[in-house]
């Protein structure tokens, strides 16, 4: 059987490449091989993706014990709770999932609009142009949720850097990927110790509280898990909210329309959720653990599958026009926040974000550009998401 290197090349800004296209058509589980780690299977479809992230019968915790595919030589951790199948990765999930509640974040939604509107005043009083990713993409993700954690907004350079130690695939070498995770780690434990002697009501606070007094975690689950939603919480959203902005720029119509209509924020968000394939390969195999069909192939107990969630969002089957922004979809439900047990956790606060962020600029800059060439826009490399390193835009 042939396998195939992996990933098919380097990102191209945000077009999927053509072989997934070709391979959902023609060859839906294929043999690839990363850049380290075991060779895998790859699958490319929505349902067969569904399959492998939703399933019990695959697993994340046999990564541990194997030589996991994967694009780096060196990983920033054993995995946390990215690494555990249930009931580990339920007793942990469950010691946060309260502060991510559609319920909860909607509680947040007021200060997030706040944070946005002030950084859009800082913008026009310092004029065009600015760079929409330093001045509004990143500061409104990492304030929520440093005041959700209760980490300190004035340490944010530093943990900016550390973070890149969880996103790099080819940008830090193995040896700074681990120094990198080991100062994040450091700093969130001593984060921990704070608390413990000033207690406090973030969520931080009610982690030490959940594994000082009620025995529910160990001491490297608290520090892990901590370090962990700091970087999920801020890093993507900060990717996404420029990946948007860059979409709809390039599809002019579309801004024109939000611009007519923002009640169709909402919508827009899911629709570029989908239509955005913010990893830059498929990441995070999946173990079988009995033999499993997959496609009509039959997956051996013990063989790791990828499952590509960019693929999957413009799967033909699913998707009327998948290659199109369409704000009235009716059909299909993206999976851009995953699937099953390890459905992204912040997934309510990521949407309201994205839902401010984009409904500030339709409101307060609608008249928004790029302030150079888009060929000259330049992107992240080295990275496992995809993004603008710099987004300099005009009004």
């Amino acid at each position: 059987m042939t396998t195939t290197e992996y990933p098919f090349g380097a990102p191209d800004r945000l077009t999927l490449h053509e072989r997934y296209g070709e391979l959902r058509r023609d060859e839906p589980i294929v043999r690839v091989r990363m850049p380290f780690g075991e060779p895998c299977w790859l699958v490319t479809r929505y349902e067969d993706a569904k399959l492998v992230l939703g399933d019990p019968r695959f697993s994340r915790a046999m990564s541990r014990e194997r030589d996991e595919p994967r694009t780096r030589l060196a990983e920033a951790s054993d995995g946390g709770i990215l690494s555990m199948d249930p009931p580990d990765h339920s007793r942990l999930r469950k010691l946060v999932a309260k502060a991510f509640t559609v319920r909860r974040v909607e509680l947040l939604r007021e200060r997030a609009q706040e944070i946005a509107d002030g950084l859009v005043d800082d913008m026009l009083a310092k004029g065009a142009p600015a760079d929409l990713v330093e001045d509004f993409a990143l500061p409104l993700p990492i304030t929520v949720i440093c005041e959700l954690l209760g980490v300190p907004y004035e340490d944010r350079e530093d943990f900016r850097i550390w973070s890149d130690a969880f996103l790099s695939s080819t940008h830090l070498s193995a040896e700074q990927v681990r120094q990198y995770a080991d100062n994040l780690y450091g700093y969130m434990a001593g984060l921990v110790q704070q608390r413990r002697v000033t207690p406090t009501d973030d969520l931080i606070g009610a982690m030490v509280l959940a594994r000082d007094e009620q025995d529910q975690l160990t001491e490297a689950e608290l520090v892990q898990l901590a370090a962990g939603v700091l970087v999920a919480g801020h890093e993507t959203t900060a990717s996404h909210i420029p990946n948007f902005v860059y979409t709809l720029l390039t599809h002019p119509q579309r801004w024109a329309e939000l611009r007519a209509d923002p009640t169709l924020v909402p919508k827009a968000v899911e629709e570029l959720m989908r239509f955005i394939p913010l990893g830059a390969a498929a990441q995070f195999a999946r173990y079988a653990t009995e033999d499993v069909e997959i496609a009509g192939v039959l997956v051996r107990a013990g063989e790791p599958v990828l499952a590509s969630i960019g693929s999957a969002n413009l799967d033909e089957s699913v998707f009327d026009r998948p290659d199109e922004v369409d704000f009235h979809r009716t059909a299909g439900s993206h999976i851009g926040f995953g699937h099953g047990v390890h459905h992204c956790l912040g997934a309510p606060l990521a949407r309201m974000e994205l839902q401010v962020a984009l409904g500030t600029l339709v409101r307060r800059l609608p008249g928004l550009a790029f302030a150079v060439p888009e060929e000259r826009l330049p992107w992240k490399s080295g990275m496992l998401v995809r993004g603008l390193s710099q987004l300099p835009v005009q009004w």
